[in-house]
C-alpha cells in the first residue's frame, strides 16, 4: 500500500512459538516480497536505458530511478488494488469512526512502534532521541491507556520518526536506486531497513496467550486501513492533479527520506533527558 512512510509504514507484530510463527510467516512474507524484488531488480531487461543525451542524463540520474519500468508496473497494480479495495474502506472508517476516536487509535499505532524508534535512536548514537522516545512509550502506555491518549506529547516529548533506514543513513550508507515495492515506496536501502525493523519490535517475541495472534492480524490490518485513511484528500488531489502521480510521489519520498535523514545526522543532543536528571 502507499503510504508516506510515517508516513509510515505499519510493522507486523507476533508473538508465541506457535503464533509468533504464524506471524512471522505473514511478516517474512512481506519481507521476502521485498527481497524477491530486489533480485528481479538485478535482470537488466526490466532496467530503463541510459540516455545519451546531457539533459536527459541529469534528469535520469536526478531520479535514481533505473528500475522505473518495474516500479511503474507495481505502482499501477497498487493503485488499482486501492482504487477498488483499500480506498472504499478507509473511506468508510472516516465515515463511521469521529475524528477524536481515530486520532486516539492513531496515537495508539504511533505508542506501539515506540520501541523500533527506541532502538534505532540508540543504533544511530542519538541518546537524547533515544531518551525521548523511552519516556514517550513508559508514558502513553501507563497514563496514556495504552497509547489512546499521547500524554507524553502534552509532557514536552512529542514523536519523532525513525527507522532502519534513517539509521543505516546516518552511518553513510547511501540509498541506492528507488524502488515501489507492493507496501509503498522505498529503495535498495530502506528496502533492507524494513527487514531490520521487523527484527527491532518487540512485539514479535511476545509469548503466547491471551488471543494475542488475533489481536495481531486485527491490528495490523487496521493500521493499513487507517494509515491509508490520513491521506485520502491528499492521493485524491494527487491523481486529479498530478501530470504524472508516479514522479510526484517517487519525488515527494525521496524529499522526504532526504530530510529526516538530515534531521537526524545534525541533532546532536548528547545529554539526557531532563527526567532522568
Amino acid at each position: 500500500m502507499i503510504s508516506g512512510r510515517n508516513g509510515s509504514r505499519l510493522r507486523p507484530r507476533g508473538q508465541t512459538r506457535e503464533g509468533s510463527s504464524a506471524s512471522c510467516r505473514f511478516r517474512m512474507g512481506k519481507a521476502g516480497l521485498a527481497l524477491v524484488f530486489l533480485s528481479v531488480a538485478g535482470c537488466s531487461g526490466i532496467k530503463a536505458p541510459v540516455p545519451t543525451d546531457p539533459d536527459s542524463l541529469a534528469e535520469y540520474k536526478a531520479a535514481n530511478d533505473p528500475y522505473e519500468p518495474l516500479n511503474r508496473k507495481t505502482f499501477n497494480l497498487t493503485m488499482k488494488f486501492d482504487k477498488w479495495a483499500l480506498r472504499p474502506v478507509a473511506k468508510a472508517y472516516v465515515w463511521t469512526v469521529p475524528r477524536p476516536v481515530r486520532n486516539s487509535l492513531g496515537n495508539m499505532i504511533t505508542t506501539m512502534n515506540e520501541p523500533s524508534v527506541f532502538f534505532n535512536d540508540v543504533g544511530a548514537g542519538k541518546p537524547r532521541r533515544a531518551g525521548d522516545a523511552f519516556v514517550r512509550w513508559c508514558l502513553n502506555m501507563t497514563v496514556g491507556i495504552g497509547g489512546l491518549i499521547d500524554v507524553a506529547k502534552m509532557a514536552g516529548y512529542p514523536h519523532h520518526d525513525n527507522d532502519a533506514g534513517l539509521t543505516l543513513a546516518n552511518w553513510g550508507i547511501s540509498s541506492g536506486p528507488y524502488l515501489f515495492l507492493p507496501m509503498g515506496p522505498s529503495s535498495f536501502r530502506d528496502g533492507i531497513g524494513y527487514g531490520i525493523d521487523q527484527g527491532l519490535s518487540p512485539w514479535n517475541y511476545v509469548p503466547r496467550g491471551y488471543g494475542l495472534i488475533s489481536f495481531n492480524w486485527a491490528y495490523n490490518m487496521f493500521g493499513v486501513v487507517h494509515g491509508r485513511s490520513e491521506h485520502l484528500d491528499d492521493l485524491d488531489a494527487l491523481e486529479r492533479d498530478a501530470l504524472d502521480p508516479y514522479a510526484t510521489i517517487r519525488s515527494a519520498y525521496q524529499q522526504q527520506r532526504k530530510a529526516q535523514a538530515e534531521a537526524l545526522k545534525n541533532d546532536h543532543r548528547a545529554t539526557v533527558p531532563a527526567w532522568y536528571q
